[in-house]
């Protein structure tokens, strides 16, 4: 079992299984169960309790998400997320993989917290804001579904990117908003096709997943830190 867990704590363990389990009974509720959402539903959760855990197998998984999260999106004309998880999230989570792996805590499979400068929030700050006017516009010449949702998703993920390339707490925060929006998107999109009630759960489990990373993190930070 300890070879099975990877590490993981029995709540860990237990919040994975619900969270696995979430999804997979939400697909009951669909008419027609589309594999691709219930596929990348699994590894999205899988991934974010490794992220909680500050473990770079997180990042790695949440390349493939990206992937597979970005051609559901196609489909659906969210064409922001598309743009989003396959342009931004998944090379950041890529680069994210690479700082992480370089720095361990203590030569550990935890990676070593990080506290964001000055200069750091300040150019996080500009970024972002100059990346939500492109992307309203960009979006709007591609008709791109729900543009207002859309683009306060692209912003949210980009501040919760940064955060964790950083290696910060508060990336957590960043992407339970995100989850937040997103749960509005595809609440939206399961009106149309309820097909997509799946993403909604998976959403649902990722924010419960996101406030319990934020929480493990300060921990780890605090203990890092005392240490």
């Amino acid at each position: 079992m300890k070879k099975f867990n990877l590490g993981l704590t029995k709540f860990e363990l237990g919040l994975w299984v619900l969270s696995v389990f979430a999804v997979l009974a939400s697909s009951l509720f669909s008419e027609t169960v589309d594999i691709l959402t219930i596929i990348a539903s699994l590894i999205g959760v899988t991934a974010l309790i490794f992220v909680a855990k500050g473990y770079a197998l997180g990042q790695i998984l949440t390349i493939v998400f990206a992937v597979f999260y970005g051609i559901i999106s196609f489909f659906f004309k969210y064409y922001g997320e598309m743009i989003t998880y396959l342009c931004m999230t998944a090379p950041i989570a890529l680069g994210a993989t690479i700082s992480w792996l370089r720095h361990p805590y203590k030569g550990t499979k935890e990676v070593e917290v990080n506290r964001l400068t000055k200069k750091q929030v300040a150019v996080m700050i500009v970024s972002a804001l100059i990346v939500t006017v492109a992307f309203y516009f960009i979006l709007s010449a591609m008709g791109n579904a729900n543009i207002i949702f859309s683009t306060i998703s692209v912003t949210t993920s980009f501040v919760a990117s940064y955060l964790t390339f950083y290696r910060s707490p508060y990336y957590a925060i960043g992407y339970a908003a995100n989850d937040l929006v997103l749960i509005v998107l595809w609440v939206l999109a399961a009106i149309e096709n309820i097909s997509y009630f799946p993403m909604i759960v998976c959403f649902i489990m990722f924010f419960v997943n996101d406030i319990y990373g934020f929480l493990n993190w300060r921990r780890m930070e605090k203990r890092q830190n005392k240490e």
